[in-house]
């Protein structure tokens, strides 16, 4: 139940967000969720999309830096408390959450984070065994 993520390494300069951005639009690649993070030099863009190869290959061929990422797409209730719920399954049973964030989408019953993990297949393993529900990457991409 893991998904692709592509990450990319940006200098922490006004415009290179918008020039990703712009690559990807006249590529025709439908960013479906993102997440930034920064220190004072460069940043993180952390990008679920419709397409990964595509993503990978022309951002490497204009100068970019980018790798790609398993992560976990986790379907939570969208009530008080839903987040708590899976979040205190995977403390109890080791797993660390080194970063998630939100995907986007129509309002319903349910939330989508993306989760990554220290130890993705244990994690879910947990998660399966407790029976919350995970979205495949093929799923995930086209959402």
């Amino acid at each position: 139940m893991k998904a692709e993520q592509i990450s990319v390494f940006l200098e922490n300069k006004a415009g290179r967000l918008a020039e990703v951005a712009g690559i990807l639009a006249e590529a025709g690649v439908n960013i479906r969720a993102l997440s930034l993070a920064d220190t004072s030099d460069f940043g993180v863009l952390r990008l679920i999309v419709d397409n990964n190869e595509k993503t990978k290959e022309i951002l490497k061929k204009r100068g970019f830096t980018v790798g790609k990422t398993n992560v976990v797409a986790v379907k939570v209730t969208d009530r008080p408390g839903g987040l708590h719920n899976i979040l205190d399954i995977l403390y109890n049973a080791g797993i660390n959450v080194e970063y998630m964030y939100a995907f986007v989408q129509q309002s319903g019953n349910n939330a989508v984070m993306i989760f990554r993990f220290d130890n993705t297949d244990k994690a879910v393993e947990i998660l399966n065994k407790n029976g919350i529900q995970m979205i495949d990457g093929k799923t995930l991409y086209t959402m």
